[in-house]
């Protein structure tokens, strides 16, 4: 099962009267203690059907989309056997890495003090060997560690490309210089790195260059990392459920670190995997700005950079809508696609969402960007100012078009369909896209299921409902074990 978002029909195994159109996570109201898999608590879903009925909650897996990836189900009204509890623990811990990050904390500093002949670096078994280790990795691949691959371990460690788990596309030494010369101006001492290794890196790097002195902390899925950080640099984490692998420890590491008492400013930058859920990563990103403002007694938030394309905009702002889109194109190394200096539709997608004041953000003028005195920010040079819109609207690095009819700019290839009453591609299927467009629950095209008035009512009816069915049932369980001991109620 792919957990994908409402919109494409998924066949209901609770009933064949239901057809199932994606699935809902559900982050408020869930009171019980989710179970847990090799990645952390679970999230709770639910499957979103067609005219508002609600479907079957189940858990799975946070971090993986894709059951292959991590096969974890259950029903949340699923009673579990203490047999299969002890399975399932079992199961993650079988899945659990070699070594805990205490551990790998502990092997590093003793692969620091070797002499530079004996670092070496097995890229099979993607670790850092220590001397008593040599003779197990002989028929391996393994190459020297040298200074600069210590300083930048992304050289060295091979990235995980799952697009919906891990997704470690690395930001080139564009994107992550801009990032950090931008930080820098704008005053920030403490940087909170949420999956981008590539600025740790170049932290680390500035700092044995130059003064002031910057501050960083790694939080990452991938454990890998742990091998070259000390536990003050590095946290085992997972994104997607705001969980700290290494418990209180890491959580301990995490809120001194937001803590501002020394008058360092701190800031977060997030590069998630752009195939993730955006509600969950906005959660956990919510929850970090909880944990800096107790540490700073505010009632704002954590200034935050969150890297993710530009069509999730209307995702993003709806969990957090303090976030607004910058135009500068973030390209990454090891992506296909993603490149800089593209032109058209080949363009990088990816956008930064900042809840930094956008004008304060001063984009390259030698890369194309100019200041808009009207909308106050920084924009590509091909989006023009459109005085009906009073805002400069391209989001694709194209210039866009004003439509009279919709009273508002769309992209260069759309064309304005009569028979839908909106702008779209000329080649689109206009009966489909009339079939599939407004709200799952009521039908109507003006709003989506979210934003529907009748889904409030329909969560009250639905617990409603659902705690009726529980007693309902306890009573049952009541009567027929009553009548095996031939007793009335």
């Amino acid at each position: 099962m792919q957990l994908t978002e409402p919109g494409s029909p998924v066949p209901d195994s609770a009933g064949p009267e239901l057809v199932s159109w994606g699935f809902e996570v559900i982050l408020d109201g869930n009171e019980r203690t989710p179970p847990c898999c090799p990645h952390g608590p679970t999230l709770l879903f639910e499957k979103v059907c067609k005219g508002g009925k609600n479907g079957r909650r189940f858990y799975a897996c946070a971090a993986c989309r894709d059951r292959k990836d991590c096969n974890f189900f259950q029903w949340e009204d699923e009673k579990v056997s203490a047999a299969r509890l002890l399975a399932r623990e079992t199961e993650n811990k079988l899945k659990s890495p070699p070594f805990t990050q205490q551990q790998y904390n502990s092997r590093f500093r003793q692969f620091a003090s070797l002499p530079l002949d004996q670092k070496k670096f097995c890229q099979d078994c993607q670790l850092l060997l220590l001397p008593g280790e040599f003779a197990n990795h002989t028929t391996h691949r393994n190459v020297a560690v040298t200074a600069a691959h210590l300083k930048r371990p992304s050289m060295l460690l091979r990235p995980l490309q799952d697009k919906k788990t891990n997704a470690q596309y690395l930001f080139t030494d564009r994107a992550s210089h801009f990032l950090l010369d931008t930080l820098v101006a704008l005053d920030f001492r403490k940087i909170l790195c949420v999956g981008v290794p590539r600025l740790q890196e170049l932290i680390k790097v500035r700092n044995q260059e130059q003064v002031p002195q910057l501050k960083s902390l790694l939080l990452d899925i991938d454990l890998r990392y742990a091998q070259f950080y000390g536990r003050d640099e590095f946290c085992h984490y997972n994104m997607f459920n705001h969980h700290c692998f290494a418990g209180e420890a890491s959580c301990s590491v995490l809120q001194d670190f937001l803590s501002e008492s020394d008058g360092e400013k701190v800031v977060m930058v997030a590069d998630p995997p752009f195939g993730g859920l955006v509600k969950p990563l906005a959660h956990s990103f919510a929850k970090i700005s909880q944990m800096w403002k107790k540490q700073q007694s505010s009632d704002g938030e954590i200034p935050m950079m969150w890297v993710f394309p530009y069509f999730f905009e209307p995702r993003i702002v709806e969990c957090l809508p303090s976030l607004t889109m910058l135009d500068y194109q973030v390209d990454y190394d090891n992506h296909p696609l993603y490149k800089h200096g593209k032109t058209g539709r080949k363009q990088s997608p990816v956008r930064i969402f900042t809840n930094i004041p956008a004008k304060d953000v001063v984009l390259p003028k030698d890369e194309g960007y100019r200041f808009c005195s009207t909308c106050e920010r920084f924009v590509c040079s091909l989006n023009k100012h459109c005085a009906k819109c009073n805002t400069c609207p391209s989001k694709d690095g194209r210039e866009w078009k004003h439509c009279s009819a919709c009273d508002k700019c769309v992209k260069p290839s759309w064309r304005h369909c009569r028979a839908c009453g909106r702008c779209a591609l000329p080649d689109h299927p206009c009966e489909q896209s009339q079939g599939t467009q407004g709200c799952f629950i009521c039908g109507s095209p003006q709003h989506k299921r979210s934003a529907c008035p009748q889904k409030r009512g329909d969560d009250l009816k639905s617990k409603t409902k659902s705690g009726g069915q529980r007693q309902a049932k306890m009573k049952e369980k009541m009567k027929f074990k009553a009548a095996r001991r031939g007793k009335k109620i």
